[in-house]
């Protein structure tokens, strides 16, 4: 199979979908690549890598779109990519169909296979092809380095000959990938931490980090389906923002990783919980992109308010570009290995991870989340 990689074009995108180290290991496995010239640069991987690897190098976009019988990308493609696209071709990215479902009816336009690393199901068979995880590994673990720069104070404890800095306290609302994982982070650089879900089961995992488990009861399970977190009511959600507004005063740091799939995200950072901060104290708000956590969250800006700063940062994964393409390529190789067979494509409907990632298949939407969305936003 001949699998393109074209320059990602996304404001601020600096990954690249495959990497040498992969495509090196796919070539032995019978597939070949035509990748974008400078298509790995901004993640520091260079042409003469991927030709190293056994790829042929495309002058332009327009030629890997023409030739390439499989298209392996990040970002959503724009209308000009899918354009370009042609009928029978296959498509790998992070498509987002619950948070766009109209975007797929493009692909089924162009009768385009397109597949959605983003729908991926969570399971144990799924994990190594998981890129929701690998990225959000990338993004909890930033997050707090972005917290540490944006704030005056050190994290750790210090005892110095001038007196002892007391250790700042973070705290991480939602324990997910993201979250566990900033956890980690600011434990391992000496903060006092603490985190809370509404998912009763992940408060060993975050015990287990050395984080101090905020519980809230608010009378129901938040567990949801797919491992996420489920949508409150407004009730729950308004008890919840009242608890840990009384919380949030006692902290000098906090990252919020909350997101429920294809809906805008919870407001668990009410504005009278800003206020309640004493000065210079840093939210960093992970899901800026979908609306955010904290009420005044701006996405793609750093603002301050109350003396508080807000970083309303997205896609921090492409901030660390070389080591989140190196994961998210070894997630398309895995994929692959489950999608190709003997150099062809082969999509088993009875497979829970094809059914799962599959969004159109030779130009008919099949991909019974975005049917529903679709049909939701008709009505």
């Amino acid at each position: 199979m001949l699998i393109g990689v074209p320059t990602e074009t996304a404001p601020g995108e600096r990954r690249v979908a495959l990497v040498p180290e992969t495509v090196g290991r796919l070539t032995k496995a019978g597939h070949t690549f035509l990748v974008q010239r400078g298509a790995g640069v901004s993640a520091s991987f260079t042409d003469d890598a991927y030709e190293a690897a056994g790829a042929t190098l495309a002058a332009d976009a327009a030629e890997v779109f023409a030739k390439a019988e499989f298209v392996a990308k990040v970002a959503r493609p724009a209308d000009a990519e899918i354009e370009a696209m042609h009928a029978g071709q296959t498509l790998l990215a992070f498509l987002a169909p619950l948070g766009d479902p109209q975007s797929v009816e493009k692909y089924a336009a162009k009768k385009i296979t397109a597949l959605s690393m983003d729908a991926i199901p969570r399971t144990t068979r799924a994990q190594s092809m998981d890129a929701l995880s690998s990225q959000a590994n990338i993004a909890g673990y930033k997050a707090v380095l972005i917290a540490a720069n944006e704030s005056p104070r050190f994290l750790p404890m210090l005892t110095t000959s001038a007196g002892t800095i007391k250790a700042q306290k973070v705290f991480v609302i939602g324990a997910g990938v993201a979250g566990l994982r900033a956890i980690a982070t600011a434990k391992r650089l000496g903060a006092t931490t603490s985190g809370y879900d509404t998912r009763a089961a992940v408060k060993e995992q975050v015990q287990s980090l050395g984080a101090a488990f905020v519980e809230i009861d608010l009378g129901i399970s938040g567990e949801g389906t797919g491992g996420y977190a489920r949508a409150l009511t407004d009730e729950e959600q308004a008890a919840q923002q009242r608890i840990l507004s009384r919380y949030i005063h006692t902290i000098d740091i906090v990252i919020t990783t909350a997101a429920v799939p294809g809906r805008r995200a919870p407001l668990l950072v009410s504005e009278d919980a800003v206020r309640g901060m004493r000065p210079g104290s840093v939210i960093v708000d992970l899901a800026a992109e979908t609306g955010g956590n904290c009420a005044l969250t701006k996405a793609g800006e750093t603002i301050v308010t109350s003396g508080v700063t807000i970083v309303g940062t997205t896609n921090l994964p492409s901030t660390m570009p070389f080591d989140a393409s190196v994961l998210y390529s070894r997630n398309i190789a895995a994929l692959l290995d489950v999608i190709a067979k003997d150099g062809a494509l082969v999509l088993d409907e009875s497979d829970e991870i094809v059914r799962g990632t599959t969004l159109v298949r030779d130009g008919t939407i099949v991909h019974e989340p975005t049917n529903a969305a679709l049909s939701g936003s008709r009505s």
